[in-house]
């Protein structure tokens, strides 16, 4: 099991296939796990594309079942976890890469966009989460209940209160749209997204397309896409196509 090591935060990640590298950010909130992949995932990103390219995946910092930690990082919960993302791409000597996340992968891709715009060649937005205006506090409170209790329970170091200012920061600092960027930058994005909505509590339909119509080299997979199971062949083959379509050819 191989691990990324940067001062304090160590980060178990896997890899699978060859070719062009293809980031994999689980989806399951603050406990995204690489195994999360095949146990509560609508499809299996790592198994599906790992005979076209290198596909990378880790578990998040402090996730619950996972074997990466590090600090928390209260002032800035967003960007460490970009941190690590982009360390451990250094770490495997990758420059460019593409990236496809479940869930909270939207938020985090989209600042990834904006931390390194330059490297991103093209993203997959899959159920991605957002802010949904009629419950404003959701992720606060799940992550409050169940993430941070389980987190300053192993980790002594980490007290509720800690856990409590990162939550806030992270999710009530800038309660709109998708958390990391604003909608002008999404305007902005030249990056080719490919968006596959959800429309639950935390993947709110409205976010996912609001973000599809602003970005100007964003497209839509069909919807629904996972209400059963026929269908979601269906949308791994768009999210193949895509990829395919926006790979470097070098």
């Amino acid at each position: 099991m191989p691990f990324y090591e940067k001062g304090d935060v160590r980060i178990h990640y896997e890899e699978a296939g060859t070719g062009f590298p293809l980031l994999i950010i689980p989806g399951g909130g603050l406990n995204s796990t690489i195994a999360g992949l095949a146990a509560t995932h609508p499809f299996n990103a790592l198994e599906e594309f790992k005979g076209e390219y290198r596909c990378i995946a880790a578990d998040l910092r402090n996730a619950g079942d996972g074997q990466s930690s590090g600090p928390l990082e209260i002032g800035r919960p967003w960007d460490s976890y970009a941190d690590d993302h982009l360390g451990l791409m250094d770490h495997l000597g990758i420059g460019k890469f593409m990236v496809l996340g479940y869930c909270i992968g939207g938020p985090f891709i989209w600042n990834l966009l904006k931390r390194a715009p330059d490297r991103i060649v093209a993203g997959v937005l899959t159920q991605p989460s957002g802010h949904r205006p009629e419950l404003p506090d959701q992720f606060f409170t799940n992550n409050m209940n169940a993430w941070g209790p389980a987190l300053s329970a192993r980790r002594p170091d980490i007290t509720m209160a800690m856990v409590e200012s990162f939550l806030a920061k992270m999710y009530r600092a800038n309660p709109d749209f998708v958390f990391t960027v604003t909608r002008d930058f999404a305007r902005a994005c030249q990056t080719p997204l490919l968006i596959l909505p959800d429309d639950i509590p935390p993947h709110p339909y409205a976010v996912a397309m609001e973000s599809a119509m602003l970005a100007p080299n964003a497209q839509v997979s069909l919807y629904p896409w996972k209400d059963t199971k026929e269908k979601i062949p269906l949308a791994v083959r768009h999210i193949r196509t895509f990829l395919k379509a926006n790979r470097p050819s070098a």
